[in-house]
């Protein structure tokens, strides 16, 4: 059976398509993907995310468990710092990509070390037993909040103005890829300023009975909620990799485009002996960008062509509402992106010419 969020209700009462997501019922869309789309382009739009995976960790081994269990520079993340990491398994695949916080204050002890770790809903489970697995000695605890809190994003360019007034706080100072705990209706929570949609926004981590007073105060404000479909719809014009899509375990960071993400030298992390030998291979498929010349939609598993042979497969499509064409990523072999020749991409038995375009296909101007 799957599980319900704590806005459950909310959704059904607003009219929301459900549908089961990685063992959530989760709503996909209220009335139109794109009217919800275009609401966080140009305006603001809200998120239920509690399916997300929340553990915390505590403790002066907190940093070492994080360090060879993810790939980011774990040990030079500040506090209230965010990193985007990946979690690899033995042979430098990916198992996971993750969001890495610090939360304690600077001045605490080692001792009272604390962090936090987002992940996928679908890998939850299994991010969960490789953390278990990794710890060494009862100093360090971890524990999966995700089914005792709500966590809710607020994107668009009037989001951080709206949380602001939300919260009754001055969010101007929080940077991109911060977090701070603040107090709010009596109680400690948790927000950051990270974002799934290309453009600005806050994530609200709450104990679950708060869901209510969120739910009204974004209603207050006139916030409208959005579903799946157009989360979708948003991170693939921003070029988010997706896990099940651009990530899997045989698909590792390098050629997803994601070696930002990867510390250097690539050691000390499960994964990366492997992951290093891969470095210099250029043979391996890596990430690109496609724009359709037509309106039909290529979806995962489309295999793309050039002269007529066959160079790689569609990890992602849809039509970008904002950017006003069909576009997709695949992962096609690395010589052929080089190449002038036209590519074509094999939508449902019909050949459809494609360019090449540069990722992301949309990037919001920062004021």
């Amino acid at each position: 059976m799957s599980l319900k969020t704590p806005l459950y209700n909310l959704h059904i009462s607003l009219g929301g398509r459900m549908v089961d997501f990685a063992g959530w019922q989760m709503p996909v869309q209220y009335k139109s993907i794109v009217e919800e789309h275009n609401f966080v382009r140009q305006s603001v739009g809200a998120f239920d995310i509690s399916h997300m995976g929340r553990f915390r960790l505590y403790g002066p081994g907190s940093q070492a468990l994080l360090m060879q269990s993810v790939t980011c520079p774990v040990d030079s993340i500040q506090p209230g710092q965010v990193k985007y990491g990946l979690v690899l398994n033995a042979l430098g695949g990916t198992s996971d990509d993750v969001l890495v916080y610090r939360l304690n204050d600077p001045d605490d002890l080692p001792s009272k070390d604390q962090w936090a770790l987002v992940v996928n809903a679908s890998n939850r489970e299994k991010i969960w037993t490789v953390l278990l697995a990794a710890i060494e000695g009862p100093e360090t605890r971890i524990i999966d909040e995700t089914l005792d809190t709500t966590m809710v994003a607020i994107q668009g360019p009037k989001a951080m103005e709206i949380c602001g007034r939300i919260a009754g706080v001055d969010f101007s100072g929080l940077g991109n890829y911060h977090s701070r705990s603040i107090q709010w209706k009596d109680h400690e929570i948790l927000v950051s300023r990270t974002g799934y949609t290309g453009e600005d926004g806050m994530e609200w981590s709450i104990p679950s009975y708060l869901s209510d007073s969120l739910v009204s105060a974004l209603a207050f404000e006139g916030v409208p909620w959005c579903g799946l479909g157009c989360r979708d719809t948003l991170r693939l014009e921003a070029a988010m990799p997706l896990y099940g899509h651009e990530l899997e375990e045989n698909i590792d960071p390098l050629q997803s485009g994601l070696s930002f993400a990867v510390r250097k030298p690539i050691a000390g992390f499960v994964g990366a002996e492997c992951l290093a030998k891969l470095e210099g291979d250029t043979s391996r498929p890596i990430r690109k960008g496609l724009r359709l010349s037509g309106k039909r939609i290529a979806r995962q598993g489309d295999k793309v062509y050039q002269d007529g042979k066959e160079i790689g497969v569609v990890t992602s499509g849809t039509f970008g509402p904002t950017v006003g064409a069909s576009i997709a990523m695949a992962l096609v072999d690395p010589a052929a992106a080089q190449s002038p020749l036209a590519v074509e991409v094999d939508v449902r038995g019909k050949r459809e010419e494609a360019n090449w375009t540069p990722l992301p296909f949309y990037k919001r101007v920062k004021s």
